[in-house]
């Protein structure tokens, strides 16, 4: 029996997948939606920062220096922002849907692993986005007066920053077990924390100063201050944040694994 030919085209329709900018914008939008969800991604990403920011604000320890404390802190709270959106909560979120096999239908669809990728990466944009306005007003708030000609640059340091940590966190969701990249990516967060993330490098011993200047924690918060406090475009930080999200992104696309 010959099949009608409207119900052909109605058939071959349904199997032609969707365009490649439409499947990722649909995933990004689900990534972010589920993102703003999870309540406890929020007290990492929103609340844990702006306790950071208050406390480090209104404490005289430690020294930071003749400018005023809450210019060099909220720059480093805004990096701080950066990372536990982008890595801590992805790699956590990421290998626990992996582990309950969620991630087994992206492996059979046309998304594909760079769709799922850069899906992430503007989700992760879109949230950070909030927060950087509910983390910069509370520092507008306390007296924060960022550097007009640092905007721009710093919404570069930002993006880089973002694709940088997403990579890492990926990295690590598609090739660990989950428990490993819990416990991995939480022990990770604390030292970029330390690392150069929210306080300057120059807080640090010298050789770990050396050290942390190389590290996307380092590089990241560096960029943010110097471009947010005084203004500069900070080049070779984002020459290693730009390496780093190469490194990293290019290592997940080709280790990726759909399956626990």
């Amino acid at each position: 029996m010959k099949t009608p030919e409207p119900m052909t085209r109605a058939v071959a329709g349904a199997r032609r997948a969707a365009p490649s900018a439409r499947r990722i914008r649909s995933q990004a939008r689900f990534e972010a939606l589920t993102l703003l969800r999870n309540g406890e991604q929020l007290l990492v990403s929103v609340i844990l920062p702006a306790l950071a920011l208050v406390g480090l604000t209104l404490s005289p320890f430690p020294d930071l220096g003749s400018l005023p404390r809450v210019d060099i802190v909220t720059p480093g709270v805004l990096a701080l922002a950066v990372a536990s959106n982008a890595f801590t909560g992805q790699a956590i979120a990421t290998a626990f849907d992996r582990r309950y096999g969620v991630l087994r239908s992206y492996g059979v669809s046309p998304l594909g692993r760079s769709g799922l990728i850069i899906g992430k990466t503007l989700a992760v944009l879109a949230v950070l986005g909030l927060q950087v306005i509910v983390l910069g007003g509370l520092g507008l708030a306390l007296g924060w007066r960022p550097a007009v000609g640092g905007l721009l640059p710093g919404a570069v340091c930002l993006g880089l920053g973002a694709a940088a940590f997403v990579g890492l966190g990926l990295l690590l969701a598609g090739t660990l077990r989950a428990e490993a990249v819990l416990a991995v990516a939480n022990l990770l967060w604390v030292l970029f924390l330390g690392l150069g993330l929210l306080l300057p490098l120059s807080t640090l011993p010298s050789w770990m100063e050396g050290i942390a200047r190389w590290l996307p924690s380092g590089a990241l918060g560096e960029a943010l201050r110097g471009a947010l406090t005084l203004g500069s475009w900070p080049w070779s930080p984002w020459a290693v944040l730009a390496a780093w999200a190469a490194l990293t992104g290019g290592l997940a696309l080709r280790s990726f694994r759909w399956k626990p």
